[in-house]
Formats: structure tokens, C-alpha cells, sequence
């Protein structure tokens, strides 16, 4: 539990000092934020590890996937955001992320010893897409908030927080172009891994994990072959994404809370 204290603590900083920053329309300075984020990444993932030893295996419910997602979307803003001006998402992921970690701190740990390789592997496969295509979905959500500004000449302070709209509409492709070979990775071992793939309650999951991968895959043809960008790219991105929460998270909370079934 003092692990995931520490990250929320760090995670929280982060936050503020990015918050502090963005406010001002100053740019996230990586030097000022990144060392409580690295903290508030190294302690979540030691939380992770102990968790699992107690239980005396992985911990693939609900809330443990909800945490692992949060710390793979704080994971990939660390690395974004060191290398330019996209130290921003922190201001949301940060928060989630802490959120996240001390929600699964407090709820009972269930291990899967009967997971193997290949079906952990699956797993790791789902967990990265996800938090890949998320962190694509919340560029998105910048991208409409800056054109929209843009658009109507509100010049706030927090636009120049941003890159320039060309550069976040290519980080957005580029994300989303990593985040569609990780799906494809988990839809690949699902079906060569996962036993009765598409039975009774894989369903939902499997036909919504399918058919996000297929908007996703629908937007980067689009934007390869006739340029796709703004309006279009945003909305994809979102209605692929909202497809992916329903096939994940949607079916492990009807399952897991509702259902009560493993």
C-alpha cells in the first residue's frame, strides 16, 4: 500500500506542475515534471509486482487491467513527453493513472495461476493496444480542442502549451499506427492462443475487438490513400476507441461485477 501511495503522490505532482505550466501557455519544461512521473511510473509497477507475488500469480481483473492500462498510458506520456511538447497529457493521464492505482489497492487481488505464456503474452498484447489507442484517443481530444479554438479564434493561453496542429495530427497517426500492430497482435494470439475464442462469453468481446480493429485499420488506409485528417480522423478515432472501452472494459465489468464470473 506505501507504493501506491507514493506513486499517487507523485503522479499528483506531476500533474500540478504540468497544470501550473499548460496554464500559463508555457511549455511542459520535461526537466520539472519528468522526475516525480518516473517515481510515480517505477512505484505503480512495484505495486503491480507485489500484488502479484501475494496472490501468487498475474492479476488480470477489472480493476488490475484498469491500473495496468493507467500505467501504460503514464508510461507512454513520460516517453512522448520527454522527446517534445506533449508533456500536456500528463495533466489528464496523471490523475487517472493515481486514480486507478489506489482503486486497485483497495479491492480484493485475484491471481491466475492457469495463465501460461501464450495466453499472458494475449494478455500483455490487450493491456499495450489499449493503453496506446487510448492515449491516440486523448490526442483526438486535443487535436478537436486546438482546431476548434483555431477555428473560432480563441487564442488561449494553453494553445501554445501544444505543438503546432500539423505535429499533433502526425503524433496522433503515429500512435494510432503502433496502437493498431499491438491490436492486431492481440486479435492474432486470441485466436491462435485463447481456447473457444469466439465462445458464449467472448462474444460481445471478440466481435467489438474486431470490429474497432477494423475502423482503426478503415482510418489509416484513409489517411494513407486520400489523406484523411481533422473532422474525420477525429471522429474515427473516438468511435474505434469507444468500440475497443465496450469489447474490454464493458465485458469484464458484466462479467466480473455484475455476473460475478471469472
Amino acid at each position: 500500500m506505501t507504493s501506491v501511495l507514493i506513486a499517487a503522490v507523485f503522479y499528483l505532482a506531476a500533474a500540478a506542475l504540468l497544470v501550473r505550466r499548460v496554464a500559463r501557455g508555457q511549455e511542459p519544461a520535461s526537466a520539472l515534471w519528468a522526475a516525480p512521473a518516473v517515481g510515480a511510473v517505477l512505484a505503480h509497477a512495484f505495486y503491480h509486482v507485489l500484488a502479484w507475488r501475494e496472490v501468487g500469480g498475474a492479476d488480470m481483473h477489472f480493476f488490475s487491467a484498469l491500473s495496468l492500462v493507467g500505467l501504460g498510458m503514464a508510461i507512454l506520456t513520460v516517453l512522448v513527453g520527454l522527446r517534445g511538447r506533449m508533456g500536456a497529457l500528463g495533466v489528464i493521464v496523471f490523475p487517472f493513472a493515481a486514480l486507478a492505482a489506489v482503486v486497485y489497492a483497495n479491492v480484493a487481488h485475484v491471481g491466475h495461476e492457469e495463465l501460461d505464456w501464450r495466453l499472458q503474452l494475449h494478455a500483455w498484447c490487450a493491456l499495450l493496444a489499449y493503453a496506446t489507442l487510448a492515449v491516440a484517443a486523448l490526442l483526438a481530444v486535443l487535436l478537436w480542442a486546438q482546431e476548434r479554438a483555431l477555428r473560432r479564434r480563441e487564442f488561449h493561453r494553453w494553445l501554445r502549451a501544444l505543438p503546432p496542429l500539423t505535429a499533433l495530427e502526425s503524433l496522433l497517426f503515429r500512435t494510432i499506427g503502433v496502437g493498431f500492430v499491438l491490436l492486431s497482435a492481440t486479435l492474432l494470439t486470441g485466436i491462435l492462443f485463447v481456447h473457444d475464442f469466439f465462445a458464449q462469453h467472448l462474444t460481445h468481446k471478440s466481435v467489438l475487438s474486431i470490429l474497432s480493429w477494423l475502423v482503426f485499420g478503415a482510418l489509416l488506409a484513409g489517411r494513407w490513400r486520400y489523406g484523411w485528417r481533422g473532422a474525420r480522423a477525429i471522429g474515427w478515432t473516438l468511435t474505434a476507441m469507444a468500440l475497443l472501452v465496450l469489447a474490454f472494459f464493458g465485458t469484464k465489468f458484466v462479467l466480473e461485477l455484475v455476473l460475478h464470473r471469472a
